[in-house]
């Protein structure tokens, strides 16, 4: 695969500016695993009126304590495959957990900015 340009990278050419209408079942699912079912629906309808704000791709791995998944997970590499045919990532949807943060949908887009560079700056939805 051939490695994108990173003097072409910013948020504007990787990102799209709002989260896919997709992104907010997929959340529910994976909340529903850590919450009761109507309180991941609530958390979820608030995701989708916050204001979509920045944050650094290294910033959030740590905040959420997950591990970065390798460069060979199918779904890390379908993104990177994306961003080299200049189609946007979704923003990604994170809770604010008791200890940590909790990566409602988006974490092999964010393992994919990740690799693109530590810095990325990432548009995501936080409540």
């Amino acid at each position: 695969m051939k490695t994108v340009k990173k003097s072409n990278m910013s948020k504007d050419t990787i990102w799209l500016k709002e989260p896919e209408e997709h992104d907010f079942p997929a959340a529910q699912d994976y909340l529903e695993l850590l919450f009761k079912p109507d309180d991941a629906q609530k958390m979820v309808e608030k995701l989708k009126t916050a204001p979509t704000i920045i944050k650094k791709s290294k910033d959030i791995l740590r905040a959420s304590k997950l591990s970065l998944l390798p460069e060979t997970n199918i779904h890390v590499k379908e993104n990177l495959k994306k961003v080299e045919k200049n189609k946007k990532l979704s923003p990604i949807l994170l809770v604010r957990g008791q200890n940590e943060l909790i990566i409602a949908d988006g974490y092999h887009r964010l393992c994919c900015s990740y690799y693109l560079t530590e810095d990325l700056e990432v548009p995501c939805r936080l409540i």
